[in-house]
């Protein structure tokens, strides 16, 4: 059994969600697809051990699909990021979505191994979309995770029954 604890995001969270997304992902806003998103005005859930937070994931349903915008569990090998998936797939099916899916880069190898084995399969490729996410959020690097150049953006998804 854990001991964290995995709750929904409510309106009081705001403030700290959008200070967290800066400190983790280098501004208050997140760019995919060439989409700019505010995670801290996004629905999501939060994993607390005690007072204190150890993941959050925000995400954002469009029709019968529902994206995870970001994941973030900062004590790593402990299943925060996977209850957090969990949660976030229950929510979806309930709301009567029929794909769950994500994007990352292809510089972030441990996210696509980490969402390989939960299940989501590789779906597209965006070439060079980094350049053009660089536009709207200055902050990207040119190198990412292990000296990688930071250029493509990678869709994973999961098909909901």
């Amino acid at each position: 059994m854990s001991d964290y604890i995995i709750q929904p995001l409510t309106s009081a969270d705001c403030g700290w969600v959008a200070d967290f997304t800066t400190r983790q992902w280098g501004a208050e806003i997140v760019v995919s697809r060439g989409v700019v998103y505010r995670p801290h005005k996004l629905p999501g859930f939060v994993a607390r051990r005690g007072s204190e937070i150890v993941g959050l994931i925000t995400f954002r349903i469009d029709g019968s699909a529902c994206e995870i915008v970001t994941l973030n569990s900062l004590q790593p090998d402990q299943g925060i990021g996977t209850a957090l998936i969990d949660a976030v797939r229950t929510f979806a099916r309930q709301a009567g979505c029929q794909r769950l899916f994500l994007v990352t880069t292809n510089d972030n190898t441990h996210a696509l191994r980490f969402y390989q084995k939960r299940g989501f399969v590789l779906a597209a490729l965006y070439r060079n979309a980094a350049e053009s996410a660089r536009t709207l959020k200055p902050e990207i690097p040119l190198i990412g995770n292990d000296g990688i150049p930071l250029r493509d953006e990678i869709e994973l998804e999961m098909l909901l029954d």
